[in-house]
């Protein structure tokens, strides 16, 4: 039997859409949609009919009949007290995806559109691996602060969906096997994946900078500049996250062009993205300690896993450790197609969203 699922993924200025047939992507279209489109809409919960509208004509474009679907799924929101998966859109999800978010995200609508589709034609709307998926250990959420609790932000999506691939690649189940995934991309993220279930991370507020964000900083040098009276709250995020990392240190965060200048003879250049590279396998190396057991690998993905450069400086501080394997790139959609299928097939059981509880902190 195959499935046709459509795909949905809300970003803050476009749609992604694509009906997949069971792995194989079957027609895909990305929507842009600019300042004057969004400019009637006051809030992102008004965008919803709009964003839906989009789809819908898309699809009749395409000549695709919707009573063809088995499934719908969105890209799930910035949602609180979630673990990785797949979730039903239900009452209770719809209710917190409409008023009980973290925060205001388009992601947040991924779940609310998919909902929107499958309701008349009674088949099943997911959302899957949410970006606030949170399995962390128990000892991993304490800190040295009593204010302060971690909780785990890191790119669950592709995280684990390069997990699942690399296990089916071996012939083993992702459920089986102890990994440590490193998604390199505009924002670094390194998880700990044990059996299934990610234990540990850690993301651009502590862990490797990134293209344009801080990473981990010696926190006595960023508090002085905090209370120095040179710098605005805003001012001092925008640096951590938008103007750090590669763009504050070389004016840029294309790595394309650091690699240029690096192959120019650019000493400072090829200084920075050796620290780069040592600040990702140093993320790595403290994910290994949150394994009691031996780890099966090492991966290294995201749009950055695409040089060579910089994996093979990675790798080699890391070679004598562990096995590390690179499978380059993010591709959203078909991660969220390859979740639900898995639910349709039956390897998988969606979970049902029963509360509604703030997180104590957000890591964004």
């Amino acid at each position: 039997m195959s499935y046709d699922i459509l795909v949905l993924n809300p970003g803050s200025t476009s749609t992604k859409a694509a009906v997949y047939r069971d792995e194989r992507p079957v027609m895909t279209r990305s929507m842009v949609h600019s300042n004057q489109d969004l400019a009637p809409y006051p809030t992102l919960n008004d965008q919803l009919d709009y964003r839906v509208g989009m789809v819908r004509s898309w699809l009749a474009l395409e000549g695709y009949e919707l009573s063809g679907l088995s499934a719908v799924v969105g890209r799930g929101g910035i949602i609180p007290n979630i673990v990785s998966g797949g979730y039903a859109v239900d009452e209770a999800l719809a209710d917190c995806l409409l008023h009980h978010t973290v925060f205001d995200h388009a992601s947040n609508l991924g779940g609310l559109m998919a909902r929107e589709f499958a309701r008349p034609l009674d088949v099943p709307a997911y959302i899957y691996d949410a970006v606030t998926s949170d399995e962390l250990l128990p000892e991993a959420r304490v800190t040295g602060f009593k204010e302060v609790t971690r909780t785990s932000f890191c790119h669950v999506l592709n995280a684990r969906a390069t997990g699942h691939k690399y296990a089916q690649a071996m012939g083993r189940k992702y459920e089986e096997m102890n990994l440590v995934v490193a998604h390199l991309g505009g924002g670094i993220s390194v998880s700990a994946h044990s059996r299934g279930r990610i234990i540990d991370s850690v993301s651009d507020d502590a862990g490797p900078f990134s293209p344009d964000r801080g990473g981990s900083l010696n926190m006595l040098y960023v508090l002085d500049m905090c209370y120095s009276g040179r710098y605005t709250k805003a001012e001092m995020t925008k640096k951590l996250r938008g103007e750090g990392g590669m763009s504050a240190l070389l004016g840029t965060h294309d790595c394309q062009e650091v690699e240029r200048r690096i192959a120019a003879g650019d000493e400072w250049a090829a200084l920075v993205y050796q620290a780069q590279a040592l600040q990702i396998a140093k993320g790595i190396g403290t994910m290994l300690a949150c394994f009691t057991g031996l780890i099966d690998a090492v991966i290294l993905t995201g749009g950055l896993a695409n040089s060579r450069l910089l994996t093979g400086k990675v790798i080699n501080y890391l070679h004598n450790l562990c096995r590390v394997v690179v499978i380059p790139g993010e591709n959203e959609m078909e991660a969220l197609a390859l979740g639900s299928l898995r639910i349709l097939r039956g390897e998988e059981e969606a979970h049902r969203y029963h509360s509604v509880c703030p997180m104590t902190e957000s890591r964004l």
